[in-house]
Formats: structure tokens, C-alpha cells, sequence
């Protein structure tokens, strides 16, 4: 399961968004920090959540890093984050 599957499957699980698009910028970042062989290391993601209602955008962030574990945050270089309301 690649990086990309296994943010897509927790998210999934963890949030049930509305909307999720999960988007590999990894060979934008080719020869920058954190870039690895084959990708898989910077992420966008575009998310919608009735989970987030009532919720800050630091609470939502977290919320995102929570659903996603230690685990995996620890292989993922970079994410960006656009919440959709």
C-alpha cells in the first residue's frame, strides 16, 4: 500500500469526509529536503468533514494529524492542508 492509499484509508476511517482528495507533490520537491526516490514524500490534501463543524482550524489540523497516526506522519515529509466548508 503506498503513502497516498494509507492517508486516504485512515482519513476515510477516522473522518468520513465528504470530501478527500489526496494529491503526491513529491517530484515538485525533486533535489529539496525530504525528497525520496520514487515520491511519496509531499502530500496536498483537500478535505471535507462534518467532523470539523464547531472546530477551529488548529483543531482541525490536529484532528487531520490524529486521524493519520504518529506512523505515518513520521514518513511524510510534507502535507499541505485546504479544509473545504
Amino acid at each position: 500500500m503506498t503513502v497516498s492509499d494509507e492517508i486516504r484509508t485512515r482519513l476515510e476511517q477516522h473522518l468520513a469526509p465528504s470530501l478527500l482528495e489526496v494529491t503526491d507533490e513529491s517530484d515538485a520537491h525533486r533535489g529539496h529536503a525530504g525528497y525520496r526516490p520514487g515520491g511519496q514524500s509531499h502530500f496536498r490534501l483537500r478535505i471535507a468533514s462534518a467532523a470539523f463543524a464547531g472546530q477551529s482550524r488548529l483543531d482541525r489540523h490536529r484532528a487531520i494529524h490524529a486521524a493519520l497516526g504518529k506512523d505515518l506522519m513520521n514518513r511524510i515529509h510534507a502535507l499541505a492542508v485546504d479544509i473545504v466548508d
